[in-house]
């Protein structure tokens, strides 16, 4: 069974939109990624060793339409650019899809993304895609988190965990490190 790897940057209360910034901001905190916070390059090492065990990409639509037409010219991204990459929309069609920019299969539902999981390869990072990942965690399909927590409290912005009533899902701690400009890496195994 492949992983299912949701990897971000979260603030401290758990909002993952707008880290970059944009001009499609729905609340005033958006940038908080890179103008809040002093860049240390070993608290971002984890992109870097993501590499590594990043064997597909995942994205809901509207961060594929963000990060395709970015990443595909991007040589910070070159890695990524031959890997298959995989959309779950019901909405986008195939000549929507950014060319040069390796495979891209769409998935239409949750049951394309569990056999896909039960298909052969390595683990699938999910990018962005706050949406996807709040369902797919719902449907007890995420394995695992590698999260770059900021330390910033915005209030407002698309939230990485859902807020409703639902079954515990316990996390076991796999590694995590501090650094001196207030990032914790964390990432977890999801157990149940």
């Amino acid at each position: 069974m492949r992983d299912l790897v949701y990897t971000g940057f979260v603030s401290l209360d758990g909002v993952v939109d707008s880290p970059g910034g944009g001009p499609d901001e729905e609340h005033r905190s958006g940038g908080w990624v890179v103008n809040d916070i002093e860049f240390l390059p070993e608290a971002f090492s984890l992109k870097g060793e993501e590499l590594e065990d990043t064997t597909a990409l995942m994205f809901g639509r509207r961060s594929y339409e963000v990060f395709a037409p970015v990443w595909r010219d991007s040589e910070d991204h070159a890695a990524y650019k031959e890997l298959p990459k995989y959309v779950v929309s019901a909405t986008l069609s195939d000549d929507a899809l950014v060319e040069g920019w390796g495979p891209t299969t769409i998935l239409r539902s949750v049951d394309d993304i569990v056999q896909l999981k039960k298909s052969e390869g390595g683990a699938i990072f999910i990018h962005g895609s706050a949406e996807l990942a709040r369902r797919l965690s719902d449907a007890g399909l995420i394995d695992r988190y590698n999260l770059l927590v900021f330390p910033v409290l915005l209030g407002a912005g698309k939230s990485l965990f859902s807020r409703e009533d639902r079954a515990k899902q316990t996390l076991t701690l796999r590694e995590s490190a501090a650094y001196p400009n207030g990032i914790v890496k964390m990432i977890y195994d999801v157990v149940s």
